[in-house]
């Protein structure tokens, strides 16, 4: 997120694109003949992109990974991100730029989600600075920023009816809260608060706070102090199954504004979903590098 709230970018990278209707359709049997970066920019002139791309297009050394046109990259102690992506309908045009995470420190923390350990929250940079540098105007800012990444061996809605994650910056560091229902009913529900240092320990919940619904009515709640009511202040990505937005709230009296996603798996299941899914995710099964 820019430091003025004006701005955010999001970018994640797939190998074995969990969204994908074409991995869906593929039976997920190669999740390297499925892989993408993500890029999603939020503000004005935003822009989504997501191309499902095939095995040809995937590149790994220790540092890098390369996804076709664009790639992701350590570089001493920052990641660089070259973006060279292009939008979804309806706003389709190119999305080219670089994108530097700067880390205060890597943590050493994994989380499993479920007992089994088929999913696995690995939170690698809780506290981050950031710098964007797109090829649009006005897309040229600094801000803060947060890496992770998930690991999983079954499908998400295998596992999971669903989840919401919030990552807040607070006084000395950040806060994350995970909160799932599993599809056997178990919850899990958990809080860790990141030093500067990236020291992480386990902190008491704060209570649960529903929030308004997202535009497609995903069900959404956060923890807050109590009698504190979150609240949206600026949507990003809203889908039928998915949200992700900007939401104030409070923790241990500091009003804070981090980034909250919601997730919907048992609409994510619903077959008519898929078809919905391939417009807004292309898929391109042959790349050739120059």
């Amino acid at each position: 997120m820019s430091d003025d709230g004006n701005r955010a970018v999001s970018v994640i990278a797939f190998i074995g694109s969990v969204f994908s209707p074409w991995y869906a359709w593929s039976g997920r049997r190669n999740p390297a003949d499925h892989v993408c970066i993500n890029v999603a920019t939020y503000g004005p002139g935003g822009r989504f992109t997501m191309t499902d791309r095939g095995a040809s297009a995937l590149r790994q050394t220790p540092d890098c990974l390369t996804v076709g046109p664009s790639s992701m990259r350590w570089d001493g102690g920052r990641l660089i991100i070259e973006v060279n992506e292009i939008s979804s309908p309806p706003l389709v045009s190119r999305v080219r730029g670089r994108i530097t995470l700067t880390p205060s420190a890597l943590t050493g923390v994994e989380m499993p989600l479920t007992p089994q350990g088929t999913h696995v929250w690995r939170p690698f940079a809780p506290n981050a600075a950031i710098e964007v540098d797109l090829d649009a105007r006005g897309w040229q800012w600094r801000g803060h920023g947060y890496f992770d990444a998930n690991f999983g061996t079954r499908a998400l809605e295998q596992d999971f009816r669903y989840w919401t994650w919030g990552r807040y910056p607070v006084r000395g560091g950040s806060t994350c809260f995970y909160d799932a229902v599993r599809m056997d009913g178990s919850a899990l529900a958990t809080a860790v608060h990141f030093d500067a240092d990236g020291t992480a320990r386990a902190i008491p919940l704060p209570p649960k706070a529903a929030m308004r619904r997202s535009l497609w009515m995903v069900a959404r709640d956060t923890r807050a102090d109590a009698g504190y009511q979150p609240k949206q202040i600026k949507p990003m990505l809203d889908a039928p199954f998915y949200s992700r937005s900007a939401v104030r709230t409070r923790l241990d009296g500091e009003e804070t504004v981090g980034v909250h996603e919601a997730l919907d798996l048992t609409r994510f299941r619903m077959a008519f979903l898929k078809p919905m899914l391939a417009v807004r995710v292309p898929r391109r099964a042959r790349w050739r590098f120059e």
